[in-house]
């Protein structure tokens, strides 16, 4: 009787996981962006401070390449974000932004102090706040 309990959980456990899989939505900034634009106080970055640069996100964690590779989690709130860094130059810290998707590009402002969301996507006169501009890639 008890080996036929354990196996009427196991069974149970195995059905409940197959169904949440088959509700679960796929975020729809899952996937790698590219850069196209950068903005501190106001003012634009040159192109060729960014044309390499890749965000890559995958659920709850971000990758971001660049000069090095920072990695960590990202937890969402409506239009707001909060950011984790776990490695690379930014382990650690924790980033507060607002972001939205529209025309098939993300625009995220980041505030870098942490201590508060911005309000809007302007950055001028706002030294810790960094705008950033990104349209999804679709290669594989």
């Amino acid at each position: 009787m008890r080996q036929l309990t354990i196996l009427l959980f196991v069974c149970l456990a195995i059905g409940c996981s197959s169904t949440k899989k088959a509700t679960m939505t796929t975020n729809k900034l899952n996937g790698t962006w590219v850069t196209v634009k950068l903005e501190i106080d106001g003012a634009p970055l040159p192109a060729s401070a960014f044309e390499n640069q890749k965000l890559i996100l995958n659920d709850s964690t971000y990758t971001y390449i660049a000069e090095s590779v920072d990695k960590g989690v990202v937890k969402y709130n409506e239009n707001k974000i909060d950011i984790y860094g776990r490695e690379g130059v930014n382990a650690g810290k924790h980033f507060t932004a607002i972001y939205k998707f529209e025309n098939e590009q993300l625009t995220i402002c980041y505030n870098l102090s942490g201590d508060a969301y911005p309000e809007t996507f302007e950055t001028k006169g706002k030294s810790m706040y960094f705008l950033a501009v990104f349209n999804k890639t679709h290669l594989k």
